[in-house]
């Protein structure tokens, strides 16, 4: 029967069957409406197309490349699927479906349920725009650079293709627009995490944290909702330069609570408080006298820190790192990262310092100096320095002797040693001694020649006319060298010329003098011009000095020979 039904066709004139096919195609027509999604069923996967039944008399088409995903096909003859119809042209004799497009719809629908119920999405960040990022959450939403942490990142780039929670803080279907905040759950997660730690965290408490950020100073850990901060004074009881070198971003680290600002919620950690402290057990580890094996970390002007385990470090001085005096400069001797061995001098746990040397490893080459250099040997070396008090020779590889400026000549007066030597001159000198624990060589130069005032008394004598040569003034007279290494003294009241005398002699002028007393003992010689003038006014002086010298010479030549013969028995 061909009878066209519709809804004011009266039951009697058709029949059950046509009234039946009428009634499924209302139905159909009712369940299934242009732009919305709708139910159906799969029936042939071809090349280019899907076949799709979706209870309507016509059937629709979905492209194929809609079901593909990372190159596999993900539909099959016979599946159920949702589809977006777009309108219900028949004229193919098929209707235009859209598996893309309800997905979309459906994603929209479900977004927008979440945002009425303040539900979190879950979403891939997928790329950067400008002011923040691109997520996909279904459908295409906006990340703001302020919600993605809750501290500002410097570097977004690095978040693309991560997966979070995100809470939607704005939502309008009809522009398409979405913003998401990240932030808000942290910040929630935050703060309960905090009341959940702050039930724990008391002074000296270990815990465990999450390292979140590094500086120069230290570290920042996340003890649960709540950071605290490890100084690096507080990392290792060693020594470091920055925190990297111990901890990374990241990295669950165990601490001690040091300090706790309730009111502020300010939180001092510590690491190496966790520990024990390698000082503790130090004197026992490292008794004075044992030799250690440690790395240089640090070369100061006066020496070297040398690490001998996480935590103790000892100081070589430079005046310990070798018996070589000239070296001034540790860099000679040892450098950052060397391996050395040295030997314990000293420990002070209190202050937690040890002292190490060197040079002790070492055979002590003053023992060699003094053994090699006996009293009385004659050496030769060049002037290396000159001070206000001597002249240090050198005599081997660093060792110096000293001269004294006392040392230098029995007589001559000399004010400055520079006034006889200069740095380079070469020298002779006779050994005094050499005093091994206080590193000193001791020389000198008048000693290579004996003693004049040991033949004084047999070469002068009372009443002995002398020409001599003012060599110093002083406020009670003049000193009259009458030989090398012999002087005498004139007081001013033995003077000639008493008025105005100090303007009246100069240094080096010749003078006529009269013995008036000689203490070889105490090495003085009483002068007198005015005696020897008195007495020359009775005769010539020039003869009268001859004779005496002649007589002189004779005399001394006697008690020279008794006192060289004396000499030669008592040896």
């Amino acid at each position: 029967m061909n009878t066209t039904l519709n809804l004011d066709t009266s039951p009697d004139q058709v029949s059950r069957e046509d009234f039946t096919a009428f009634f499924d195609e209302f139905l159909a027509k009712r369940s299934v409406r242009e732009q919305s999604v709708v139910r159906g069923q799969v029936l042939e996967v071809g090349d280019e197309y899907v076949t799709v039944d979706i209870g309507y008399k016509a059937e629709g088409v979905v492209k194929r490349s809609e079901f593909i995903r990372d190159g596999v096909l993900t539909v099959t003859a016979g599946d159920s699927i949702d589809v977006y119809l777009d309108q219900m042209g028949e004229e193919d004799g098929l209707l235009e479906l859209s598996k893309e497009k309800a997905d979309l719809v459906k994603a929209w629908d479900e977004i927008s349920k979440a945002a009425e119920r303040e539900e979190t999405v879950r979403g891939m960040i997928t790329g950067r725009v400008k002011g923040g990022l691109s997520v996909d959450i279904g459908v295409k939403a906006f990340l703001p650079g302020s919600q993605v942490d809750l501290r500002p990142v410097k570097n977004l780039d690095k978040l693309i293709g991560e997966t979070h929670d995100f809470k939607i803080i704005k939502f309008n279907k009809k522009r398409g627009n979405i913003v998401l905040s990240r932030r808000q759950l942290l910040e929630k997660e935050r703060e309960e995490k905090r009341n959940e730690t702050l039930k724990s965290l008391k002074v000296s408490a270990v815990m465990i944290g999450t390292i979140k950020n590094i500086t120069d100073y230290g570290a920042f850990v996340d003890l649960g909702g709540i950071d605290g901060l490890l100084h690096i004074t507080d990392m290792s009881y060693g020594r470091i330069q920055h925190p990297s070198e111990m901890f990374e971003v990241g990295a669950q680290i165990e601490v001690k609570i040091l300090k706790f600002d309730e009111d502020n919620q300010r939180v001092s950690l510590g690491y190496k408080q966790t520990r024990p402290d390698p000082w503790e057990d130090v004197e026992f580890k490292y008794p004075v006298g044992a030799i250690v094996r440690g790395k240089v970390v640090n070369v100061v002007d006066y020496g070297g820190f040398v690490e001998l385990e996480d935590g103790i470090e000892g100081l070589v001085h430079i005046s310990e790192m070798t018996w070589n005096k000239r070296i001034k400069n540790p860099n000679k001797l040892v450098n950052v990262g060397d391996v050395i061995e040295a030997k314990v001098l000293d420990i002070d746990a209190e202050n937690k310092r040890v002292s190490l040397g060197m040079r002790q490893l070492e055979v002590n080459p003053w023992i060699l100096v003094a053994d090699k250099y006996p009293p009385g040997t004659v050496v030769r070396g060049r002037v290396r320095n000159i001070t206000d008090f001597g002249v240090f020779v050198g005599i081997e590889e660093g060792i110096d002797g000293l001269v004294h400026i006392s040392d230098m000549s029995w007589g001559q007066r000399i004010r400055h040693p520079s006034e006889r030597f200069q740095k380079g001159d070469e020298v002779e000198a006779r050994v005094l001694g050499v005093d091994v624990d206080n590193e000193r060589f001791s020389l000198s130069i008048k000693k290579l020649a004996e003693d004049p005032w040991l033949s004084v008394p047999a070469r002068f004598y009372l009443g002995q006319i002398c020409a001599g040569r003012i060599v110093n003034k002083a406020d009670f007279g003049v000193f009259v060298e009458l030989e090398d290494g012999v002087e005498g003294l004139v007081h001013h009241s033995e003077l000639v010329n008493q008025d105005n005398w100090a303007n009246q002699y100069a240094d080096n002028q010749e003078v006529t003098v009269e013995i008036l007393n000689i203490d070889a003992h105490d090495r003085k010689i009483s002068l007198s011009e005015r005696s020897a003038t008195d007495r020359a006014r009775g005769g010539d002086m020039n003869e009268i000095i001859k004779r005496q010298r002649d007589s002189s010479t004779r005399l001394g030549d006697i008690m020279g020979d008794l006192s060289r013969r004396m000499r030669e028995r008592s040896e």
